[in-house]
């Protein structure tokens, strides 16, 4: 499913689509009223969303992206006017708002053990996806010629054939923090001496297997049910964030990184096409945005596969290279500001969205291997949430036209001084960790325990 969903051929071409003759909306309009509709839109969809998730235990979340992806082309393909636009960004809000979702639920159906390769190998299907889109539409415009409205009913199809994959998704068994009527009597009283044993069913092979007990909408949505869940997440939110070694190793080293990194990317990734159209206007040239993004995901879908082979110690070089390659990623961004030729812009682009690629896979692994799946459920959940709060303030202080409204050069200068920010932070104390490291004696004992992946259990309430 993953690989078709991101297969959108017309996504590249997007902003030439809503500036040009068929949507006829101007391009401070998009940039300073439309598109920050979506981050604003998003930040309100994100926790309910979240909770929702849990409670529906991940798999209709999942079809309900389907059915909002679906909608989001056929909006774009037929639906005219500025309200209709704007209505469509309230709609691929819920489509990013899920998608939250569909990586807790990869991890809620797998073995601790398989996390690193499971991730490389979910994140290289999902860019090698959007590798075959971005090719296919930049054929079919620099090659066929054909008009971005059939571009936009041909990803409608694509996307259509997500949808009906989703539903062949096997369902898990059980939800993280909505346990049903009788389980939650037990957690919200933990006093009692001989709990009630979990309803357990024979199947037809004889073997017992728990099932997730659920008598009805009544119970299901009962306040202790809804108590318990607002128990689980405050016990689980203690446990990811209260340990000292946690602190530093999942919230300060890579959640860290993964909320201010990620509320750049999004503004990057949302903008660029505006900052290629100021460059070289599509009106009067001709274009090859499909061509780097494709480029952009093969190069990022082999980072990210090639992630799943790395042997490093992390906890030792994972600040440093976080800071590193922040580094090379701002350099990128400043090239695209100040650069007044579009291939520069475009290798500037390849470079900046390879970095991240490679760094949000390794982040992504690495606080799932580190918690258990309550808790980086609800991490997954927090670090997205801070990100895009980052963002919207970003949106709303650089490019809504309430406050600054700046323009996209201008835009782009203050996301690389911002990257820059974050690239120096990260060498910093990346270094210092290092060096630290370095001067400690090895103990054969230390070497075996930071080699293996550690795998803290969450209590089972």
């Amino acid at each position: 499913m993953g690989f078709f969903a991101n297969c959108r051929v017309a996504e590249p071409f997007l902003t030439p689509y809503l500036i040009g003759p068929h949507k006829n909306i101007s391009e401070e309009v998009v940039t300073n009223y439309l598109f920050p509709i979506w981050t604003y839109s998003y930040l309100v969809l994100l926790f309910p969303v979240f909770l929702l998730t849990d409670f529906l235990r991940h798999k209709p979340l999942i079809v309900v992206q389907g059915l909002f992806l679906v909608t989001n082309y056929v909006l774009l393909s037929f639906a005219p006017g500025l309200p209709a636009m704007i209505l469509l960004q309230v709609n691929y809000a819920v489509v990013t708002s899920t998608e939250v979702a569909y990586f807790s639920y990869i991890y809620s159906v797998i073995p601790v053990e398989n996390y690193q390769r499971a991730t490389g190998y979910l994140r290289s299907a999902m860019l090698a996806g959007y590798t075959i889109g971005a090719s296919l539409g930049q054929v079919l415009v620099s090659l066929a010629g054909l008009d971005y409205f059939y571009i936009n009913t041909f990803t409608l199809g694509i996307v259509s054939t997500a949808f009906l994959i989703s539903f062949w998704l096997p369902m898990p068994q059980r939800s993280l923090f909505f346990k049903g009527e009788k389980a939650a009597a037990q957690v919200l009283q933990p006093q009692q001496e001989e709990p009630e044993e979990p309803v357990v069913e024979k199947d037809e092979a004889g073997s017992g297997k728990e099932k997730m007990e659920h008598n009805g909408s009544a119970g299901w949505c009962s306040r202790e049910n809804v108590a318990t869940a607002g128990y689980l997440l405050w016990q689980n939110f203690r446990e990811s964030y209260s340990s000292r070694h946690l602190l530093y190793s999942t919230l300060v080293c890579w959640s860290l990184w993964w909320a201010l990194a990620t509320a750049g990317y999004v503004q990057i990734f949302n903008y660029i096409q505006l900052m290629w159209d100021h460059i070289e206007p599509s009106a009067t040239s001709s274009i090859y945005n499909g061509g780097v993004e494709a480029a952009c995901s093969l190069v990022g879908a082999a980072a990210a596969f090639s992630v799943g082979h790395i042997k490093v110690t992390w906890a030792v070089w994972g600040e440093l290279a976080l800071g590193m390659f922040s580094a090379i990623a701002t350099g990128a961004v400043f090239l695209m500001a100040l650069t007044s030729s579009i291939w520069a812009c475009y290798a500037g682009y390849v470079i900046f969205k390879s970095c991240y690629m490679f760094l949000i896979t390794i982040t992504t692994f690495q606080i799932a291997s580190n918690l258990s799946s309550e808790c980086y459920a609800l991490t997954f959940g927090i670090n997205t949430f801070v990100a895009l709060s980052l963002q919207t303030i970003i949106t709303f202080v650089v490019v809504d036209e309430a406050v600054l409204g700046l323009d996209i050069v201008t835009q782009f200068i203050i996301y690389g001084s911002y990257y820059a920010i974050i690239s120096v932070l990260f060498l910093i104390r990346g270094t210092f960790t290092a060096c630290k490291n370095q001067r400690k004696p090895e103990h054969p004992e230390t070497t075996e325990k930071e080699s293996s992946v550690e795998v803290i259990f969450a209590e089972r309430f």
